[in-house]
Parts: C-alpha cells; structure tokens; sequence
C-alpha cells in the first residue's frame, strides 16, 4: 500500500504470526496497516519486531489496539516516524537480497534481478511471518542437495521434515523428478504456505509418484510419514534441540544407506547432533559450514546381524514455526 507513516513495535515470533491481514480486527483499523514482522536475531523467536505501515497518521487508539495484540509490547514505547510515499511493503522485501546457492536462485517477486544462466529459480514471497530464504542454514542445505546432484546420487523416496516455505522439497523435487516426495511440519500454517508457494513454483501436490504430499506432523509422528517409509534421503532444517530429540525417529524411518541433511544447528552445536546421529548408526559424509550455521550430510550405515529395535515415538517437543527461515 501507499503509506507515509510507520509504526514499530517489539514481538516475538509467536505473536508476529498471530496477525494476518484478513484478520477481522485488523480490517476494522482506519486507516487499515500492511503489516511487515522481521527477525531482529537469527533463530531468537523472543527478538523480532513487528512494522505497521500506514496510509495515514494512525490514531493513538489505532496504535493502542496493535500494541494490546503484542503482551511483550505491553511495556515498550511504540516507535512513530512519518514517512515519505512510498510502497513500504514492497520496499521492505526488496531489502531482502536474492539467494544464489548451488544451481539454485530463491527470490521474491520484487528482487528477481537476473536470473544466472542454468540456475532454477524458485519464488518466495515474504508472507505470514515467514521469511523468503535468505539464511545460511537454507543456503547450505541447497548447496548440499545440489553437490548430491553432482555426484550422481538418486534418490526415489524423500522427506523433508520441517518444511517451512517448502523451498528444500522443491529444490528436491527439481533435481528428482520422478521422486515420492513428503513434506511436513508441526505448524499448520507452514504446510498452507508450503502448498501455495508450490502452485507459484509449479510443484505439483499430490500423493502420486513425481507429486509433493504435505501434513501437519510433531517431527515423524504422522501416517503418511510413516507409511511411506523407508526413505533414501531425508532433509531437517530445524533447530539444535528438536534434531537431537529426533534422531531415533528419523534412524527409523530411513533405509539403510540413505541420507540425511540437517542444517539449522551452530557450530558449538555441531557435536552435540552429530553424537546423537551417531549412536542410532549414522556416519559424516560431508559437511559445509556457511558462516556459524553448518550443514551436516550424513550416511545411515548398513545394519547386519541383530540389533536391538528402536523405540521411538516420532513426536519432538520442538514448538511451531522452530523451522529454517526458509
């Protein structure tokens, strides 16, 4: 919209994406905000900050209504500055720089700039409190996929857990074609947004060979998930904690030789999973560090002989929208 004020408030992430523009309270604002939330710390969900954008000087009753949707506003100041005129929506996105990671180009529809010759270019609009793929964690995870590529590895049965913006299942999707593929994550919202960023992107959905099927699930703990198993190659950009709490789910749904991609950890935290992947019988293959945020591709050895079953339930304490700002 055209708007020549702005207002900044403090949030969280949970509370940024607790507003959405078709929000009947929002709709009744005169002059009705566009609404733009953004991390201020990578993987901080208590540090974001929410910008409203207006086409007129808010009231302070206007003002106040937003701050009461935002309890870690409750004590802050909002932050008012006029503005000249200008497409701030727009504006603020073009801010967010395209992403060039292996053969792949992520963009949003106001900083396409050039496409590199012979890259897949993906769209990623900044919606609903997502961000549009510009973290290394991401970054990395693309890199990897497409050395995977490169090598020569096929993979017919994938799962990307914890989807997000669905941008690592297209990604997998372009580079194996006739794959099943499965995406989930424990927001609802998310898999929503996944489903929309795929008709942009003309990844068709479905549960039939060469099609995305998504759900809603507590990291493996979903039927689909479950029932398409065993998977030749897995994907997590999560976090740290849940990865960990994860590890003998994912171990069981994995065949034998398959591999599996984590990102979304720190370096100092690097250890710390690979330990866990380590005792359910996986093995480094690659790594690649992109600033503090390594990815991690690792191998599910082959097991002979007995082994004692694991017991795993698949759910994660991990809370919605703890994906890749992907």
């Amino acid at each position: 919209m055209s708007g020549d004020w702005k207002v900044q408030f403090p949030c969280t992430r949970a509370e940024a994406e607790a507003i959405h523009e078709d929000d009947e309270w929002l709709a009744s604002l005169d002059p009705m905000p566009s609404i733009v939330a953004d991390e201020i710390e990578a993987f901080n969900d208590e540090k974001w900050q929410l910008n409203a954008y207006f086409a007129g000087k808010p009231s302070k009753a206007v003002i106040k209504t937003i701050k009461n949707r935002l309890g870690s506003a409750a004590k802050a100041k909002p932050v008012l500055e006029k503005l000249p005129n200008a497409d701030w929506v727009v504006i603020s996105q073009q801010g967010l720089n395209p992403v060039h990671a292996g053969r792949f180009y992520v963009h949003t529809s106001s900083n396409k700039g050039t496409v590199p010759e012979g890259a897949t270019p993906f769209l990623i609009e900044a919606s609903r409190a997502f961000g549009t793929g510009g973290h290394e964690t991401t970054s990395g995870c693309l890199m990897m996929l497409d050395s995977m590529k490169r090598l020569g590895k096929r993979f017919d049965v994938i799962a990307d857990i914890g989807t997000g913006t669905g941008l690592l299942a297209f990604a997998a999707h372009s580079l194996w074609p006739r794959a099943y593929l499965t995406a989930s994550d424990i927001d609802p919202v998310s898999v929503d947004v996944t489903a929309d960023n795929a008709r942009v992107n003309n990844v068709p959905c479905g549960v039939s060979q060469g099609q995305l099927a998504l759900c809603a699930a507590e990291g493996t703990a979903h039927p689909l998930i479950t029932s398409r198993a065993p998977y030749d190659l897995v994907t997590a950009n999560i976090l740290a904690g849940p990865l960990i709490e994860l590890a003998p789910s994912i171990a069981q749904i994995m065949d034998d030789g398959g591999a599996l991609i984590l990102a979304g950890l720190l370096n100092t935290q690097a250890e710390a999973v690979l330990r866990a992947y380590r005792r359910q019988g996986f093995r480094l293959e690659k790594r690649v560090d992109c600033g503090d945020w390594p990815c991690l591709w690792l191998v599910k050895r082959r097991a002979y002989g007995w082994k004692r079953p694991v017991r795993a339930s698949g759910r994660t304490s991990q809370p919605p929208g703890d994906f890749g700002t992907w």
